[in-house]
């Protein structure tokens, strides 16, 4: 199976063109790099000019792609009682207190996603060696600490995405699947390029947007031209 992934990286990559592209160029190689057995996603990288060190330049939140990302989050919910099922009903997977956090500490992981209240984030700060190597902390920058977080387990539910910078200065994100229509992985891109330029921290000094590349799961990536 090894040779056969090989041959068709290979047979990608002759298609990766040698400098930069626009976006809808870029997006149109990485569909026709050949499809697996499976939808891949299509991931985007952005390699900026922060230094990952300053707590001021650090690049974290979230944001709905204008056309969602083709998957759907496993969102677990901590929260009073008295929103256990309407974060249910929104849908997530497991809501609750003590009982949650509980299940967490004995070792189940299987979510994607964590969302909680203000108000409970004193209990759940007790999980932070758990949650915080995987990504899966809630986090007031990520918006994943609010009070509404009813209406939060819906929007990660149907596909809202978190971000953050990676000791390198780049940020990954999904912007969708091989499958999309052009055009929408387009517009899901431009939403986010468009985004990250929105929130440039203050104290970054030069080139901000350094380097965008696109790919799939199991692809070449193909330079994309930083407007």
């Amino acid at each position: 199976m090894g040779k056969k992934q090989s041959k068709r990286y290979r047979e990608a990559l002759e298609k990766v063109p040698a400098g930069t592209v626009a976006i809808r160029e870029g997006v149109d190689i990485v569909k026709g790099f050949g499809a697996n057995k499976f939808d891949a996603t299509v991931e985007l990288v952005m390699h900026l000019g922060i230094d990952p060190k300053q707590a001021d330049q650090g690049i974290r939140g979230s944001i709905s792609l204008p056309h969602g990302i083709g998957a759907t989050r496993k969102v677990v919910a901590f929260c009073e009682e008295g929103d256990v099922d309407a974060a249910k009903q929104a849908g997530a997977i497991e809501a609750g207190g003590d009982e949650l956090i509980k299940k967490i500490q004995d070792g189940w992981m299987d979510f994607d996603i964590a969302v909680s209240t203000p108000s409970m984030m004193k209990k759940v700060s007790r999980l932070g060696r758990l949650l915080g190597p995987q990504g899966k902390m809630p986090s007031p920058k990520a918006g994943t600490v609010t009070d509404n977080v009813v209406q939060a387990v819906g929007d990660y539910s149907a596909g809202k995405v978190e971000y953050r910078n990676d000791e390198g200065g780049n940020v990954h994100i999904p912007v969708g699947k091989v499958s999309f229509e052009p055009d929408k992985l387009t517009e899901n891109i431009e939403a986010f390029v468009t985004h990250v330029k929105r929130i440039r921290p203050p104290t970054v000094k030069g080139a901000y947007i350094k380097k965008i590349s696109l790919s799939a799961t199991m692809s070449p990536s193909v330079g994309l031209e930083v407007a």
